[in-house]
């Protein structure tokens, strides 16, 4: 029995729990878990040393020789010769004449269609807001019955305005009242008689002879307002285009606009009136001064705005009549 296979039967014991081997004859047994005479014992150790692996190495794949190179050159006379035509094969036939379609007859070219251009709408002659040669009395007599919005459906009279049609002083406000609204003239009511005092007595404190009937007073809609409400837009556009005309045609000096609605009007701003007192604005050319309305005077705790009107009021009689 060679080493190595000696070695591999005590490694198998050894796996086993069985920790010696005895010899006996020629063969080597487990010994008995019985309890017999110690013999002596072969170990581990006294084993011989177990020869190294060595593989056995492998011939080298033997690869098939290269041809030998010629370095002389390839000519014409090497190559393998051309078949004759006799062992060629030959091309396949042409495929049928197809029977030819008849081509269909050129289209004749077709002029483009033009497209027709919008109409172009007609020319309409407006009528200038402030025509040549315009007047007062022209005005009062295009205005007539007047039904261009909803405002005449309550109206008692048209308020077109009063004063001197040639002033150089014109004050705007915002619409008619109920006084104004029975009588036909504008600032006829509580507003009006403040008004008139804050004209005259202001004009006499400064040294300046003029009363109410030297300027003209006019409203920026013509019509009372049902419950004195404030106007609409629209009401105000149409009454607008004689507003325009009635301060074309006087031509003033300046012009005071009394409250927000105569401000917008007449400078087209949606400034409050606050911002816009004080200070000179312009109309065209025609220096514009904003103050308070009258009515809103009238409330009592509107002390500082009084005090503030009758500066704006003064600031507009020097300009005009100094």
């Amino acid at each position: 029995m060679s080493p190595e296979e000696i070695r591999r039967i005590l490694e198998f014991y050894q796996d086993l729990g069985i920790k010696s081997v005895y010899r006996r004859g020629s063969q080597l047994v487990a010994a008995a878990p019985v309890e017999a005479e110690p013999e002596p014992s072969l170990s581990f150790d006294q084993l011989p040393p177990m020869p190294p692996r060595v593989s056995k190495p492998q011939p080298p794949a033997q690869r098939p020789a290269p041809p030998p190179f010629d370095d002389a050159p390839l000519t014409f006379d090497d190559l393998p010769p051309i078949p004759s035509k006799a062992g060629r094969v030959p091309p396949p036939p042409p495929p049928p004449n197809r029977p030819t379609l008849p081509q269909a007859p050129p289209r004749a070219a077709v002029a483009p269609t033009p497209i027709p251009l919008m109409a172009q709408p007609p020319k309409i002659d407006l009528i200038p807001l402030a025509p040549e040669n315009d007047s007062l009395d022209q005005i009062r007599t295009d205005i007539g019955d007047c039904k261009r919005c909803r405002l005449c459906e309550g109206r008692n009279k048209i308020v077109f305005g009063s004063g001197n049609e040639r002033s150089p002083l014109v004050f705007v406000g915002e619409g008619p009242g109920a006084d104004e609204d029975a009588s036909g003239l504008p600032f006829v009511g509580r507003a009006g008689q403040l008004l008139t005092q804050m004209i005259d007595g202001t004009a006499s404190k400064e040294g300046l002879a003029i009363t109410r009937a030297d300027v003209f007073i006019c409203n920026v809609v013509k019509c009372r307002p049902p419950e004195n409400r404030a106007p609409q837009p629209d009401e105000m556009e149409i009454c607008g285009q004689f507003l325009f005309r009635q301060l074309s045609a006087i031509k003033p000096k300046a012009i005071c606009a009394l409250g927000s609605t105569a401000a917008k009007a007449v400078l087209g701003t949606k400034e409050g009136v606050t911002k816009l007192r004080g200070n000179w604005h312009k109309w065209g050319d025609v220096p514009v001064m904003v103050t308070y309305h009258p009515s809103y005077l009238l409330r009592p705790y509107n002390q500082n705005a009084k005090r503030e009107a009758w500066e704006d009021l003064k600031k507009v009689l020097h300009f005009v009549y100094d």
